[in-house]
Parts: C-alpha cells; structure tokens; sequence
C-alpha cells in the first residue's frame, strides 16, 4: 500500500502558535523565500513543511555556530 503524501497549509495565526515566530518574523521568512506560502483569495496559507524544514535549518545552524 503506498503511503499518500499531504501536504498540510495553515494560517499566520496557527503557523505562529507552533513555531513560537511573530507574525512579523513569518511575513518577513516567505518575503525572503525562507518558507513557503500561498495566497489563496485574500487568504495567505503557509506550508508546515517549509516551516518545520525552516526551524529544522536554524536549529542546524545555531548549533553549529555554538560548537
């Protein structure tokens, strides 16, 4: 059986809950191409893969940087 690949969008507001970033912080990261988003409508989406795979990279980075 083959596993059905989803990928999951959400709001500023529910993006800021998990990730612990400003609204500000996340406008800024998908203006900068850090992190995918989509306009649906008037609606902005933003995918939680783009965002996990972001703070996953910052938490490499920073890491690194104190080693």
């Amino acid at each position: 059986m083959q596993a059905e690949i989803t990928r999951e969008w959400v709001t500023y507001k529910q993006a800021e809950e998990f990730s612990g970033l400003s609204r500000t912080t996340l406008w800024k990261l998908i203006g900068a191409g850090e992190v995918e988003a989509a306009r649906v409508g008037r609606a902005v989406r933003i995918s939680r893969e783009s965002l996990n795979a972001y703070m996953r990279r910052s938490t490499e980075c920073s890491t690194s940087e104190s080693s």
